[in-house]
C-alpha cells in the first residue's frame, strides 16, 4: 500500500459502470473500510461510468485503442497511469478488453474481475447468453483473480441464481447483477483487509 492511509483504487469499465456505483455507495456506507475510488479509466469515450465517476469530481482518463499499434502499447500507458496514481488495487467493472501480460505482472494478484456466470462454466464475453443457450437451471456470478487467460484466474467467491424457464438475457442479467452489485465490494473489502489468500488455484478466505 501506498504511504497514504487511503486504500487506493482504479475502475476500469467499458460501459455503464453499475458495478462501479455499487462500489461507490458502498464506500459512501462505510462497507469498504479504507477504501477510495481515486480513477475510473475507460476505453469508451461515451462510457457512463466516466460520467459517474465525474459526478463525484473522480478524475477520469479515456484510452483509445486507435492511438496504438499494439494492445501491449496502451497497457503501458495505463499502467504509468495507475502508477501516477499511486493504485493498490485494480478493479475491473465490466472493462471489455484482455489485459496483456505487462499489465497482469504489474499488479499481479492484484486485479480483480467479476464474471455473469459461475466459472469455469461459460467464460468470454457472452456468459449470460451462453448459459441461457446451454440450457442451465443455475447461473449466477464469479469474482476472481487475473490471470493471462479469458478468465481462468484463482475464483474468490461465486453466488448462485435460479434460471427460470422465462427467463430471456435480459432478466437473467439482472438478477445476476443484484448479486453482483453485493459481492464486488464484499469482496473488495476482505481484499484491503488482507483477507484473501492464494494458495494454488484456490483462494482461501477468512471472514472472523
Amino acid at each position: 500500500m501506498n504511504q497514504e492511509a487511503v486504500f487506493r483504487i482504479a475502475v476500469l469499465a467499458s460501459g455503464s459502470g453499475s458495478n462501479l456505483q455499487a462500489i461507490l455507495e458502498a464506500i459512501d456506507r462505510g462497507e469498504i473500510e479504507g477504501g477510495r475510488v481515486v480513477l475510473v479509466i475507460s476505453d469508451k469515450k461515451n462510457a457512463f461510468a466516466l460520467e459517474r465517476a465525474r459526478q463525484r469530481t473522480i478524475p477520469t482518463i479515456f484510452f483509445n485503442h486507435r492511438n496504438y499499434l499494439s494492445r501491449e502499447d496502451m497497457d503501458r500507458d495505463i499502467v504509468e497511469s495507475l502508477n501516477k496514481y499511486q493504485i493498490d488495487l485494480v478493479v475491473l467493472a465490466g472493462y471489455m478488453r484482455l489485459l496483456t501480460p505487462f499489465f497482469i505482472n504489474a499488479f499481479q494478484d492484484r486485479i480483480l474481475n467479476i464474471h455473469p456466470a459461475l466459472l469455469p462454466s461459460f467464460p468470454g464475453k457472452h456468459g449470460v447468453a451462453d448459459a441461457l443457450k446451454y440450457g442451465v437451471k443455475v447461473s449466477g456470478c464469479t469474482i476472481h483473480f487475473v490471470d493471462e487467460g479469458v478468465d481462468t484466474g484463482p475464483i474468490i467467491m461465486q453466488e448462485a441464481v435460479p434460471v427460470y424457464p422465462y427467463d430471456t438475457e435480459e432478466t437473467l442479467h439482472q438478477r445476476i447483477q443484484v448479486l453482483e452489485h453485493k459481492l464486488y465490494p464484499r469482496v473488495i473489502n476482505l481484499f484491503i483487509k488482507g483477507k484473501i489468500k492464494i494458495q494454488g488455484r484456490r483462494c482461501i478466505i477468512d471472514e472472523k
